[in-house]
């Protein structure tokens, strides 16, 4: 696979492990101007906080585009689904007290819930394995619905699974989430939330999740159409039913302050911090998500976090202790937040770079930023009586933590672990195998795609001229 012009504009800056933080603030800040050249974003905050004080802080492009207003402290993103993240901490915060158990039926704390609820436990709303029908697929709730009219509407829809089988990301959970905070403390869960959280920025937040509410300061967020190749404003309106779920907007000042109040313990002790963050055991799979967190595993350092709305993200490093937010208000292509916090936490420290994900920003990223390259035969070529697998991670990066590339297709029943289809590294980051011709069938098709890590599928290049047509979009091999 030949090196893209992408790769030299995000590579020249980048995972060279620089010691000096003016140093490394330039590089990300370049980074950054990038990615938002590249994704068309129209405004963006992002900040890191590293041994709980704020080393990176800075603004981009316009709130909206209705109006030239830019992009300040004072700009409140709406952080969607990282929301969770706050209500997880204020639900904890109630364990730490003795006020509940994970281990506790949600009938305990809910009057009334349908039957078949009754013996859900709280660590199933926090771990989506609740089964409970998602008050996200429903369209005919009213606005203003009480939070009893939602259950009472929910409950005509049967339960996908039994409690604890498997992973399913699920908006009903944070309702009765909710509803369990606001029945142990008396209060509102914005209240809740506020007066434990936020003492010291109040001003600086808001719940809402209805998305036409003109709020001075919360910034708009915008979907890419692209058949008209414009942006066009969410008009979503939710109710208070989904403010524990999505409805936080915060200021990037608040937001880095919230981070250091929870490295430091101000919020939860290290030992409930420990109990948020263990994996949940699934009875059915083998997903890997903590009590409300996910967990990402980079290099066997481990980070805790959350994303929202395809527009914010935050990640947490405990043993690095470091933070990333990062939050922006609509992108032309493919959501960039995840590859934006690998890549950042990168160039802090290469040790954190993934470099999956790293491959996947630049191939995901090309068509926007090349959209008219030629298409090109990617992945093999045939010498003689030899099929190479050919396999290019970008030039001049660090190809340290990448411990195995492999090949899998039509060919080795897209076994990964095939050591007959295991490539070596060659010059310039190439990885290469070659396999006798004789092995494949002439005059048919074989899809096949690289794999890194023995878990990252690589997307292939959009220019790639040998597909499969299938929806998986493979490469296609073709001995003729």
């Amino acid at each position: 696979m030949k090196q893209t012009v992408l790769a030299a504009l995000f590579f020249n800056i980048s995972i060279l492990g620089f010691s000096q933080t003016a140093e490394q603030s330039k590089i990300i800040d370049s980074y950054i101007k990038n990615v938002i050249q590249i994704n068309e974003i129209p405004g963006m905050a992002v900040g890191i906080v590293k041994n709980d004080k704020v080393t990176f802080q800075q603004y981009y492009g316009r709130e909206n585009l209705e109006s030239d207003k830019k992009v300040d402290s004072k700009s409140m993103f709406r952080v969607y689904s990282n929301t969770k993240l706050i209500a997880n901490v204020g639900l904890f915060k109630l364990v730490e007290e003795g006020k509940l158990s994970v281990d506790d039926k949600i009938s305990k704390y809910i009057e009334n819930l349908p039957k078949d609820w009754q013996n859900i436990q709280v660590k199933n709303l926090l771990s989506h394995s609740s089964g409970l029908p998602d008050m996200a697929d429903i369209k005919d709730f009213a606005e203003k619905a009480t939070h009893n009219e939602v259950i009472d509407r929910l409950s005509k829809e049967k339960i996908e699974f039994e409690a604890g089988d498997h992973y399913r990301y699920n908006q009903t959970n944070y309702l009765l989430i909710m509803m369990i905070i606001e029945e142990i403390t008396g209060k509102t869960f914005e209240e809740y939330i506020l007066e434990n959280q936020f003492s010291d920025s109040r001003n600086q937040v808001v719940f809402s999740s209805n998305s036409v509410e003109k709020i001075p300061n919360r910034v708009g967020k915008y979907n890419y159409n692209p058949e008209k190749r414009q942006y066009e404003k969410l008009m979503t309106i939710d109710g208070v039913r989904s403010h524990s779920a999505n409805g936080l907007a915060i200021t990037l000042p608040a937001f880095l302050q919230w981070s250091i109040h929870f490295s430091k313990n101000d919020f939860l002790k290290p030992e409930t911090k420990k109990m948020m963050w263990k994996p949940f055991n699934y009875k059915n799979n083998d997903w890997e998500f903590a009590h409300g967190w996910e967990i990402t595993d980079s290099n066997n350092i481990r980070s805790y976090g959350f994303s929202g709305g395809n527009v914010s993200a935050y990640s947490i490093f405990p043993d690095n202790n470091m933070a990333i937010v990062v939050m922006y208000n609509g992108n032309k292509g493919f959501p960039v937040m995840y590859q934006m916090v690998n890549h950042i936490a990168g160039i802090i420290d290469k040790k954190l770079m993934n470099p999956y994900m790293l491959a996947e920003e630049i191939t995901i990223a090309e068509p926007f930023a090349h959209p008219n390259l030629k298409k090109e035969v990617y992945g093999y070529r045939i010498e003689n009586d030899k099929v190479i697998f050919s396999y290019q991670y970008p030039e001049n990066s660090n190809t340290e933590f990448i411990k195995n590339v492999s090949v899998a297709g039509a060919f080795n029943s897209w076994n990964m672990n095939d050591v007959s289809y295991q490539l070596t590294l060659k010059k310039n980051n190439v990885f290469e195998v070659a396999v006798p011709k004789s092995q494949f069938e002439k005059g048919k098709t074989y899809g096949f795609k690289f794999v890194m890590n023995k878990s990252g599928w690589l997307t292939i290049p959009y220019n790639t001229a040998n597909t499969d047509g299938t929806p998986d979009n493979n490469f296609a091999l073709k001995i003729d």
